[in-house]
């Protein structure tokens, strides 16, 4: 197998299945007297002896009996013991990250022993349709449950099973305050929201919300894939209904009424339709070359260079370089130093990279790395901003273009934490407009705990002005974490959400992979 065939395996390997998982919990105990929990649960996954985190849920305030709208998509291998660890998280009020949050309590389990029945997590296999459907719905005249004020609606959409059992498909935001609400659309799997099955009875349930998570019933409706298809070009409405209420009530009508606004099949390409139809992925490195590393010439030095054993940054280098170069055609690296002093005056720079080569694959990357270290003189500051604007001036050209052709990845090694925080976080908010992904290597035995504000797992990026970021495309990993790992597991943990990066971009530009643009291309317009 060549070089190139054993990456693409890496990165996207062919598994069996994909399967589904749902969880709900059960009487979590308050440790708060004065209120209930504020549940989020973390699934995280066991590999070559770490646990990385693979998703979390949403959180649900109040509730110490939660079920989760978010659901866990996790590649199936029958022939591997896949193990998984559920962690339950109490999240702090007004705060969706975990470094304030409490821990409750973890599960361990593999893949295999969660197939099996249970009832606060339940798995599905996917079938093979990959296409999803864009929803979005409003309601009318709902009934009035609050007392001072109106209702605060949200609609809840249930898959009823095979066996009579309900599957929580989606859970809308709450509209505050309002009795004729518009929800925001949308998306959601044809598998997850019939399992493919266009007749299958779908629940519908409206709810007032309440901050003491017991929430008001205001009614329901029953409805099928297939009549939602039909509902938005026939102006369909279901009647929301009280069962309650109607056997009481003599001249009941409804509890108001729920209205489709839209419904879209969207089809979705994967991240090897883009590479295969010709996305290129340009790859950068930016390295550290503050004084903290220490001097190089020292044997202590995060920058030494050791005849035998590569350093910490050489390591993370070649372990993601060499994934990324073989969907790269030209194999021509920009590569970037910052915080260093340049000859021949070594002079303090305007904060711009200040050692910039473009090289020839990985190992011209590695050559010119080692080649500058006795030329150059470590100083400061840790400022990254500054190269993450440098490649997305480039990624800005390609936002332009209606073909898939080039998409970025940042790979920034650094010691320490940043300077110009600030800067950065406005710096990956327009980013994330852009094709690029940013992965942050943390190199040596700094604490990188400010670094996770970065990384958008934990709670929405933010700039200081307050925007948030449209999508996350930063992943920070500190090399510490696969010291004794092999390079595998640190390119399998910093590389595993670039290719649902390059798919969620292209897919929410509604650019198709270049090919199959081309093929209905010559479809609609041939005579």
């Amino acid at each position: 197998m060549s070089s190139a065939e054993a990456t693409l395996g890496f990165i996207s390997s062919p598994c069996l299945t994909k399967v589904e998982l749902r969880v709900a919990c059960r009487g979590i105990s308050d440790r708060d007297a004065l209120s209930k929990p504020d549940p989020c649960v973390v699934l995280k996954m066991q590999s070559h002896g770490q646990w990385f985190e693979v998703d979390r849920t949403e959180v649900i305030r109040s509730s110490s009996s939660p079920v989760f709208s978010k659901i866990f998509l996790v590649d199936y291998y029958f022939e591997e013991v896949q193990r998984l660890r559920f962690e339950l998280h109490d999240i702090s009020s007004g705060n969706n990250g975990l470094r304030d949050a409490d821990f409750l309590g973890a599960m361990e389990c593999t893949l295999g022993q969660v197939s099996l029945p249970s009832d606060w997590v339940t798995a599905e296999e996917l079938s093979g349709n990959d296409d999803y459907v864009e929803l979005s719905f409003s309601a009318r005249k709902l009934d009035d449950k609050d007392f001072f004020s109106k209702s605060d609606p949200f609609l809840e959409i249930f898959r009823v099973n095979d066996d009579g059992t309900e599957s929580l498909v989606h859970r809308t935001e709450t509209v505050m305050n309002n009795l004729s609400p518009v929800w925001k659309s949308f998306k959601v799997s044809l598998n997850t929201l019939c399992s493919g099955d266009h007749d299958r009875e779908l629940k519908c349930t409206v709810w007032d919300w309440d901050s003491n998570g017991k929430h008001d019933f205001i009614g329901e409706f029953q409805t099928t894939y297939k009549e939602m298809m039909r509902a938005e070009q026939e102006g369909k409405q279901w009647e929301c209904i009280n069962p309650k209420y109607q056997m009481k009530k003599k001249n009941y009508r409804n509890s108001g009424t729920v209205i489709l606004n839209h419904c879209k099949i969207i089809k979705m390409y994967s991240f090897l339709d883009y590479i295969m139809g010709g996305c290129q992925i340009q790859f950068t490195v930016a390295i550290d070359f503050t004084a903290s590393n220490g001097d190089p010439r020292n044997s202590c030095s995060l920058h030494y260079i050791h005849p035998y054993q590569p350093n910490e940054y050489l390591k993370a280098l070649v372990a993601v370089g060499e994934i990324c170069q073989d969907y790269d055609s030209d194999k021509m690296f920009p590569a970037f130093g910052f915080g260093a002093l340049i000859p021949p005056d070594f002079k303090v720079g305007n904060q711009k990279p200040t050692y910039t080569f473009c090289v020839a694959g990985i190992q011209g990357v590695v050559e010119a790395y080692q080649n500058c270290l006795p030329k150059i003189q470590l100083y400061g500051p840790t400022n990254i901003a500054p190269i993450i604007q440098k490649v997305a001036s480039s990624a800005s050209e390609e936002m332009h273009t209606k073909e898939a052709m080039e998409y970025f990845i940042l790979l920034i090694l650094t010691d320490g934490v940043i300077t110009d925080m600030a800067d950065t976080r406005e710096a990956i908010v327009h980013a994330s407009h852009l094709p690029m992904s940013v992965i942050i290597v943390g190199v040596g035995n700094a604490d990188f705990t400010d670094m996770q504000i970065l990384d958008g797992d934990d709670g929405i990026l933010r700039s200081p002005k307050g925007e948030p970021v449209l999508r996350d495309i930063v992943q920070f990993v500190p090399f510490k974490d696969f010291k004794h790992a092999s390079p595998a597991a640190l390119a399998k943990s910093v590389l595993a959400e670039v290719p649902n990066q390059v798919v969620d971009y292209y897919n929410a530009k509604g650019i198709k992979p270049k090919c199959i643009s081309d093929y209905e291309s010559s479809r609609t317009f041939s005579p």
